[in-house]
């Protein structure tokens, strides 16, 4: 008698479709995650942005405080220093403008993509 070895190798098609079924539901949990990451980074690289505009803010406060031995009376100044469109770099879309004694910040893009939401902070004027 002469036995006849079967070399079978690869998969079924039923292990392919399982296999595809599972990857299929890894792509609609990760994609959603990976997209609000995106939207979280750029809320954080906004925030990073006002961060830099009030920290410009306080130090020309500091400086008129020091050049003037004493704390500013008006903003008005530091208003125009930071209102004249701050630049924080070419990635990002900001502007400032006077609120009354303080300077509200806000961040409209970064890196040509639009913020759903434009992200706003504020530098308020040190009160005495």
């Amino acid at each position: 008698m002469i036995k006849v070895m079967r070399n079978e190798k690869g998969f079924t098609l039923i292990e392919i479709i399982a296999v595809l079924v599972i990857l299929g539901i890894l792509a609609a949990a990760a994609v959603p995650k990976y997209i609000s990451l995106q939207d979280e980074a750029r809320n954080s690289a906004a925030q990073a942005a006002i961060a830099e505009v009030k920290a410009r803010a306080n130090q020309y406060y500091a400086l008129l405080t020091l050049r003037n031995a004493g704390a500013p009376t008006s903003n008005a100044s530091i208003v125009a220093s930071v209102t004249a469109t701050p630049d924080v770099g070419a990635d990002f879309n900001v502007a400032a403008a006077a609120s009354g004694s303080d300077i509200v910040i806000t961040v409209n893009s970064v890196k040509t993509y639009s913020l759903s939401t434009p992200v706003v902070g504020t530098w308020y004027f040190p009160k005495e």
